[in-house]
């Protein structure tokens, strides 16, 4: 096999062609967003599908013969183009398909129809992308933010160009990672592989029952590995409070009804858990959300059509590796956005003209500071955007469910779709790529998404009534959202009983961990718990807990005893194992469904 392609050379750089490498992440990115769909529904994460997607899309076209590579290779950019069309095809999940079209159905009963769904998750994606448009030069440019996974996608990039076997040993990394955890994924299936139940029991129920088990699921360990230290022990300490301590309470006092003998009890434990565990996720969320008023206040600030970097004598100084959309492609693109997230609001779900106009400008702000918090932080705050939004139209329309969840859909995925592209448009920059190669590539992989993920989400989970908030698709999102509607529509009073004062003593726990979080030392921290991991261990089982736990502690000594490994291939076999077994999870289930 040839030398790789060298890395950019510094000057003006010639752009490539568009159509190959946008149709490459197109593809890569369909896949993807199967994993995506997969895991949101299971334990309620999304990964970050850049680098996996430019491996991917890189080993495709490497294998090819060397006559073939050395005529026409596929250079650093067009990998670039790739990357950014398949993060945004894989990011479909966080417009609504893991959270707020599930819980619309599980609260309503209405299910939308294939060319509806496809249509709605367009138009949210779409929204986020233009809404990104006049972002780059304020946050690339003028105010530049670190966007710190954009960095790490485009170091990623040099890497794999500049060293001869770098980009080989990731994909083979990779590859093997993936072909590990679906291969267990189908054992699994076939009943040869299967989660072991703890022995014992805890206030005369046994651990079984309270689902605590060792699960062979890869995919719950890479993304404990990727949560990191701090996350992995605080979704431990969570499990530990919920199903060893409060779950046999609760079944002791006659709170929760026990299941069937010899099943775990996770649908019926969690139906009271979930309150105090959706109230300690949203509210340190806002409380941290609110901490930042600073960021939020930058974020709003930077809400201008073409802002231009000034030099010393006030004139534009101009980005000279920029490719900006022409004006005229910007204001069509913004009217398209505006009148097809309104219009579809309106004629899908019957929200009023006025609510849908206020949501989609609010969307819009939160979707602003979402990408400044992400080009921060490098964490991109979708459940907390979708929860300002919920609350604030639940205040205005206490009773309409649909208005609740679908206005906050268009937040949470308008803000998801914004942040990728701003990573994207960081790695990017660092490349000397085009910017507006780069917007035409994220509209195509968010179609390419949209068309495949919507069918993938239908054909997963063909009943959400009867499927979901199970052992075997706990759907942690989709219960956070309905929780939050249902408040707005019964009220506290109709919730279970002693929920309210579980939720309550939460919130304050929320506040306490939250405050802390944003007020202490980086050393301090590491060691407070996460109140979003916390949170998370109430909604979903304890076997699941286990699983993301030792991901976290196996990710933590590798990176100790041996670093350098860790650092070129930890998150790559984590993406792997997430990679693998969604696509092998999602391919049984559908082959499942089309045999039945």
């Amino acid at each position: 096999m040839s030398a790789p392609e060298t890395a950019p050379p510094e000057g003006p750089v010639q752009q490539p062609p568009l159509l190959r490498g946008t149709v490459t992440g197109m593809v890569v990115g369909s896949l993807l967003s199967a994993c995506n769909i997969y895991s949101g529904l299971k334990i309620g994460w999304s990964s970050n599908m850049s680098v996996t997607g430019a491996l991917l899309s890189y080993a495709a076209w490497r294998a090819r013969s060397r006559e073939a590579i050395e005529k026409s290779p596929f250079t650093i950019l067009e990998v670039n183009l790739a990357q950014t069309s398949s993060s945004s095809a894989a990011a479909v999940s966080s417009a609504g398909l893991v959270a707020a079209v599930p819980a619309l159905t599980l609260m309503t009963g209405r299910a939308l129809s294939y060319p509806e769904l496809v249509l709605w998750v367009f138009s949210v994606c779409l929204l986020g992308i233009m809404v990104a448009v006049p972002l780059r030069r304020q946050l690339l440019i003028d105010d530049p933010l670190p966007f710190p996974m954009g960095v790490a996608c485009g170091e990623t990039l040099r890497q794999m160009y500049a060293k001869g076997g770098e980009a080989i040993a990731r994909v083979r990394a990779l590859g093997l990672a993936a072909l590990f955890a679906g291969g267990l994924k189908l054992l699994e299936h076939a009943k040869l592989a299967k989660p072991i139940a703890f022995p014992g029991a805890l206030g005369g129920v046994s651990l079984k029952s309270l689902t605590f088990a060792f699960d062979p699921s890869l995919l719950l360990v890479g993304v404990g590995g990727i949560m990191g230290t701090r996350a992995a022990l605080s979704i431990l300490l969570g499990t530990l409070v919920c199903y060893g301590v409060l779950a046999p309470w609760l079944l002791a006092e006659g709170l929760v009804q026990p299941g069937k003998p010899g099943a775990p009890w996770f649908k019926e434990i969690v139906t009271w858990t979930l309150w105090p565990g959706v109230t300690l996720m949203v509210v340190s969320s806002l409380t941290s959300l609110a901490l930042s008023w600073r960021t939020l206040v930058r974020g709003l600030a930077s809400i201008r059509l073409r802002p231009g970097a000034k030099g010393a004598d006030g004139e534009d100084v101009p980005d000279p590796h920029a490719s900006d959309l022409a004006g005229s492609t910007l204001l069509r693109g913004v009217v398209a956005a505006l009148v097809l997230s309104i219009g579809l609001q309106i004629i899908l779900f019957g929200i009023p003209w006025w609510a849908a106009l206020v949501g989609v400008a609010f969307s819009a702000a939160l979707a602003i500071v979402a990408a400044r918090v992400a080009g921060e932080t490098g964490v991109t705050p979708i459940g907390a955007m979708g929860k300002v939004t919920q609350l604030v139209v639940g205040a205005a329309l206490p009773g309409d469910v649909t208005a609740n969840l679908m206005t906050a859909n268009v937040t949470g995925g308008a803000a998801s779709q914004c942040a990728d592209l701003m990573n994207d448009l960081k790695t990017g920059q660092m490349l000397k790529a085009s910017p507006r190669q780069q917007w035409f590539a994220q509209l195509g992989g968010a179609a390419a998404g949209a068309v495949v993920g919507s069918a993938i989400y239908m054909m997963l989970i063909p009943d959400p009534k009867s499927q979901l908030m199970t052992a075997e698709w706990a759907a942690p999102a989709v219960i956070t959202w309905r929780a939050v509607a249902e408040v707005f529509r019964v009220g506290v009073a109709a919730l279970p009983p002693l929920t309210p004062w579980a939720a309550g003593i939460a919130a304050v726990v929320g506040v306490v961990l939250a405050v802390l979080e944003s007020k202490t030392k980086p050393a301090i921290r590491a060691w407070i718990p996460s109140p979003a991991a916390m949170g998370l261990s109430f909604v979903a089982a304890a076997n699941q807990g286990f699983s993301l736990f030792l991901g976290g502690m196996l990710a933590m000594v590798i990176s100790r005893t041996r670093k350098d490994w860790h650092g070129r291939f930890g998150i790559v076999v984590c993406s792997g194992f997430i990679a693998g077994e969604g696509i092998a999870g999602a391919g049984v289930s559908i082959w499942a469904m089309l045999a039945g």
